[in-house]
């Protein structure tokens, strides 16, 4: 009877697509975003459009919060040639770039051609020839399952032409939901960034915390509680296979990826107070980073791997140090507000993220790395988990929204804010993907 209960509660992954998926409200955009208009793309088949790119794109571009779209009832005219732009008329509506594309069937049911260029309306503006207005021009193929993919793959490119920043709208979400009156309340969930294509990679009577993607996107480490204590899986998103990696006495909790993708590391209290370790996932050999006796906890990596940022109380409240793995040599790392917690560094290595209290309110904050000075994102009284993009431009973060619960995006210089509100249930916890190779 127990077996069947375990098999029954833990082993449905990946058998169904959740249908809750989360959804992009935005609650404060960016005045000096930079204009520019993607013209629906022209459809040259019969019957409706396959899927609707230039609507994917729009979200897109205006969910990273650099560009500001012209709503397509303002546009004053559909093309999809360089030859038929009114480069005028674009320029006196303050429209720097345009975007424009048209999307052809083949003879093979269900696929499609599709063709797309970016021109510059202010080259296009200037009478000399020299300035070439075609920014660059692409073609590619897709089936009607690929297509929402290849329209995130235009945005890429179109962001990092414009911006010289690679784009994360191919990058995946993992978060861990918990639904009231379900018989499997906790569930570990994936989504494309945007929340489309959710899936269900584990449903549990018991509770799920701290996901954390391996640095190829293809595992997620995560704490389980469904054997009655906390246990750290790892999972692969695309076989369903998962290994039981960390089942010590008391805690095992907050694994994270190194780099290189071979180690976690891991808080364990088996030798008393939660410390720090490090663990080898193909010899599960433990290599003990931290001595107090009081917590340390919520490692996170130093992008180049040679070192961990954690929080520890040792100067009374949380706050955020860094120790060297090879001097094992520890310093503070913050010390503005009340405390300190969830820290973490961008991939670019300058800023730190983290959760900063301050009378009893928790908010997300950016320290610079380099000055010190530390800004303060968010004003809610409950904000948690934070995750940064892989190009370290957005932060995702559970946050309460309407007594729930919720998702929330902010950009790293704090001008942009949304919501990602579900359908259903309450968000816990939430990590971003590295970059994908899809």
């Amino acid at each position: 009877m127990r077996l069947r209960i375990f098999i029954s509660l833990f082993l449905l992954l990946f058998t169904t697509t959740a249908s809750a998926r989360l959804q992009i409200l935005i609650t404060q955009g960016v005045n000096s975003a930079r204009p520019i208009a993607i013209v629906p793309f022209e459809w040259l088949g019969k019957g409706p459009k396959p899927v609707n790119i230039s609507n994917i794109v729009v979200a897109d571009l205006r969910s990273s919060g650099l560009f500001s779209p012209m709503p397509f009832d303002k546009i004053p005219s559909t093309t999809s040639t360089i030859k038929d732009i009114d480069f005028k008329k674009w320029h006196k509506l303050g429209i720097e770039e345009i975007l424009m594309g048209e999307i052809k069937p083949t003879k093979d049911a269900g696929q499609y051609i599709i063709t797309y260029e970016l021109i510059d309306v202010v080259r296009g503006n200037m009478a000399q020839e020299m300035y070439d207005p075609l920014l660059l021009k692409r073609r590619g193929t897709a089936s009607t399952e690929q297509i929402r993919r290849f329209s995130h793959r235009i945005s890429n490119v179109v962001y990092q032409q414009l911006t010289g920043d690679r784009g994360a709208f191919l990058t995946h979400l993992a978060y861990i939901m918990d639904i009231d009156n379900d018989p499997f309340p906790y569930q570990l969930r994936i989504s494309d960034y945007d929340g489309f294509d959710e899936k269900l990679i584990l449903r549990s009577i018991a509770p799920i915390m701290s996901p954390a993607w391996s640095p190829d996107g293809k595992y997620l480490a995560y704490v389980s509680f469904e054997n009655h204590k906390s246990e750290i899986y790892i999972q692969n998103v695309y076989t369903q296979k998962r290994e039981l990696v960390s089942s010590y006495p008391r805690i095992n909790g907050a694994p994270a990826w190194s780099p290189d993708g071979k180690k976690l590391a891991i808080v364990l209290s088996k030798d008393g107070q939660p410390e720090i370790y490090i663990l080898n996932i193909a010899t599960k050999a433990l290599t003990r980073i931290t001595r107090n006796l009081v917590i340390d906890t919520e490692p996170s990596w130093a992008p180049d791997g040679k070192s961990l940022i954690f929080t520890s109380t040792r100067g009374g409240k949380p706050q955020i140090y860094q120790v060297d793995l090879t001097t094992h040599i520890t310093k503070r790392l913050t010390w503005e507000g009340d405390s300190n917690l969830s820290g973490s560094i961008s991939a670019d290595g300058k800023n730190l993220v983290m959760v900063t209290a301050n009378k009893n309110k928790y908010m997300i904050a950016v320290q610079d790395l380099i000055s010190g000075e530390m800004r303060t994102l968010t004003k809610s009284k409950l904000d948690k988990s934070p995750s940064i993009s892989p190009n370290g431009s957005m932060i995702i973060y559970s946050t309460n929204y309407k007594k729930h619960q919720v998702l929330a995006l902010v950009s790293t210089d704090g001008r942009f804010k949304a919501k990602l509100p579900t359908q259903e249930g309450e968000v816990k916890a939430v990590a971003w993907s590295p970059f994908l190779k899809i």
